[in-house]
């Protein structure tokens, strides 16, 4: 599930970063839900209830939510056979802390020397055709932004920590982590995956 905070030229994925409202002063947060594919619905239940995103019918919801902290969601709608593992979280941030945030997300990626190989490699692979990184060539649209993946607790839709271990095992095997997953296993020898992973985990 992609993410986009309008406006603010924010792109994340399965995690959104809200700020808490304040009580005297309500400043809800409105939220647009469109679906490429197939139905699914957005839950998180401690802050609304579902709301369902149907492809090409664009919905809409708000949350004001008064206590900071982290919110648990899914998707509501059985969409597929990875349905259990399409999760999602809502960080509930006090306003300076989401404007540091927003201010983070907004850099460009930082990339080290160190990895340029890997991301070569993540440059002149298929990667490019799904992922976006700010900054590069890379500016594919049906998978998750990563400019600032490592800046996520969560890889897979939520279904794995984002840890160096599991990014690697995730760009190697995809299936080992979700079964059924749309990414593809991409086939890189060892030194390639090391390469990516390292490359990856700039990106923060």
């Amino acid at each position: 599930m992609g993410v986009s905070l309008s406006g603010l030229n924010v792109v994340t994925a399965n995690e959104l970063h809200v700020p808490v409202s304040d009580l005297d002063h309500p400043t809800p947060t409105f939220i647009k839900l469109l679906s490429a594919d197939t139905d699914h619905s957005f839950w998180v239940p401690r802050l609304a209830g579902k709301t369902d995103l149907i492809p090409n019918h664009p919905n809409s919801m708000w949350i004001d939510p008064h206590q900071t902290g982290v919110y648990l969601g899914q998707c509501a709608q059985y969409c597929g056979t990875q349905h259990a593992k399409m999760l999602l979280r809502v960080y509930v941030q006090p306003r300076d802390e989401f404007d540091r945030w927003i201010q983070q997300q907004q850099q460009p990626a930082s990339v080290s020397n160190v990895v340029s190989e890997g991301r070569r490699v993540f440059e002149t692979t298929a990667c490019i055709n799904c992922h976006a990184v700010a900054g590069t060539v890379a500016n594919g649209h049906f998978g998750p932004d990563l400019t600032h993946l490592m800046g996520r607790d969560t890889i897979a839709a939520g279904a794995a920590s984002n840890t160096p271990d599991n990014l690697r095992l995730w760009v190697r095997n995809p299936e080992a982590i979700k079964p059924g997953s749309l990414m593809p296993a991409m086939e890189l020898n060892d030194q390639e995956l090391d390469a990516v992973t390292a490359y990856l985990e700039t990106l923060r």
